[in-house]
């Protein structure tokens, strides 16, 4: 149920696009969309089922076990016995003498002939029954099974952590581009408004065509620009798309700009800390350690004995010429005890035991790399976003400074006190400040994003009851 609402957006996406509108998205809609379609989360919740049934198979070793077997055979050649009736001295015919004549003579030789023993047709069908009740390494086993459901469960978890950070990462991107684009299209507006203006002045009388010319020139080069940011704009649409499992072809687009992010960001930056308690890899790290201690648990488990019960029901049938008629069924049965006492393999036991243990201690070396490793990421990622936030405080200042000089210079060449090189040159001047403070608040919502992932605290069941 907590993907109905979801489902419903999926839906509305469609009939949006049916229709021909644009849907508006928050960042929460397109994760939680993001959270039920993507094929990856879709890819670990089936590893996590795929652990259950493998913990179940390994359970059902522990459970009786019930068999109906049935065969046939018929024999080609039947086997030849021979008996030697020499040890019977006198009591046999002929005395033992086999130089006898007559009857004797003729059963001497039919006994060193030999017998032919067995029927045409064999019949076999039965019942086969085991259950162990002893079984010291299968008990280990089954916590082999646990343990990887929960490797599972983490990985499920890391898969949606980083599904988050690329959908974020994919939707600041395409606000990015949308603003750049914004700002990219005042730019070319206000050429386009100077070279509308001294088009007039030239039929007027009041210009020159050179500054029409440089006027329309100015304007054209921006042109290329606005190309750039509609690729920009589709490019970034098509990846968050993708990320959300959505046709390529649903239209839709984010709300709102980069700059509505600026105002909580200075005091979240003094929140930050690198603790790395829900970090995935640590995590997983953890889990694969107590695997290793289970396995070598399980590897010393093969050194006891092992008991089994079993029991089998069968019947049996032969007979002479067709195999379908002259049937006579015998039955039988047992019951039994099976004990298996380990005492030699050539030492493979206890090389398996040294290879449990010398993975552990790698394990360990490992783990205190990995800690070294992730607290100065951590750490890093903190810097970059209080520089980046720095970055953000400067261009801000950059560009109240360069619309505060823009309006000087638009008023001067209102009024003819500065020429349209001047007024030019502060139009690129504003545009590239705009455009430096927009680049910055990405660069730092990315890195807030990046960190978010490496210390493993997104809210990824906010997003997915969305």
């Amino acid at each position: 149920m907590r993907f109905f609402g979801t489902w419903i957006l999926a839906a509305l996406l469609t009939t949006f696009t049916v229709n021909g509108q644009i849907q508006e998205l928050t960042l929460d809609q397109c994760l939680a969309v993001a959270l039920s379609q993507n094929p990856t989360v879709r890819i670990a919740d089936m590893d996590i089922t795929k652990a259950d049934y493998s913990r179940k198979e390994t359970l059902g070793q522990l459970l009786p076990s019930l068999s109906f077997d049935g065969s046939y055979n018929r024999t080609l050649q039947k086997q030849v016995t021979y008996m030697d009736f020499d040890a019977f001295g006198d009591m046999m015919p002929g005395g033992g003498d086999s130089s006898g004549s007559g009857e004797e003579a003729q059963t001497s030789r039919s006994m060193n002939d030999g017998f032919k023993v067995g029927r045409d047709n064999m019949y076999s069908l039965g019942f086969q029954a085991s259950i162990p009740l002893v079984a010291p390494q299968l008990w280990a086993s089954l916590k082999l099974g646990d343990i990887q459901i929960a490797r599972s469960l983490e990985q499920a978890r890391a898969s949606r952590l980083d599904l988050v950070n690329q959908v974020k990462n994919a939707y600041y991107a395409l606000q990015l581009a949308k603003d750049s684009q914004r700002v990219v299209k005042e730019s070319y507006d206000m050429a386009a408004l100077t070279h509308d203006i001294y088009t007039k002045r030239l039929a007027a009388g009041d210009a020159s065509e050179y500054e029409v010319l440089r006027t329309s020139v100015a304007m054209k080069n921006i042109e290329p620009e606005l190309i750039q940011c509609d690729i920009a704009v589709s490019r970034a649409s098509l990846q968050l798309a993708i990320l959300m499992g959505i046709e390529s072809e649903t239209q839709f687009t984010t709300v709102g700009d980069l700059s509505d992010y600026e105002s909580g960001m200075y005091e979240k930056v003094l929140d930050l800390n690198p603790d790395l308690s829900n970090n995935t890899t640590l995590i997983m790290n953890d889990i694969d350690t107590k695997n290793l201690r289970q396995a070598l648990k399980v590897q010393k488990s093969s050194l006891w004995p092992t008991l089994g019960f079993g029991g089998n029901y069968n019947w049996n049938s032969s007979s002479n010429g067709s195999p379908f008629k002259n049937f006579r069924w015998t039955s039988y049965s047992m019951v039994g005890l099976s004990l298996s006492i380990p005492l030699y393999q050539g030492g493979q036991r206890l090389s398996r035991i040294r290879q449990a243990e010398i993975q552990l201690e790698q394990m360990a070396y490992t783990r205190q790399n990995l800690n070294r490793t992730l607290d100065m990421q951590a750490r890093l990622a903190i810097e970059n976003i209080t520089l980046n936030v720095k970055q953000i405080a400067s261009s801000r200042e950059s560009v109240r400074e360069a619309e505060r000089a823009h309006d000087i210079q638009q008023k001067s060449f209102e009024i003819g006190a500065t020429t349209y090189l001047d007024l030019r040159d502060s139009e690129l001047s504003l545009t590239r400040a705009r455009l430096a403070l927009l680049q910055a608040i990405y660069n730092y919502m990315v890195a807030d994003s990046d960190l978010e992932l490496l210390l493993g605290n997104a809210p990824v069941q906010q997003y997915e009851n969305k």
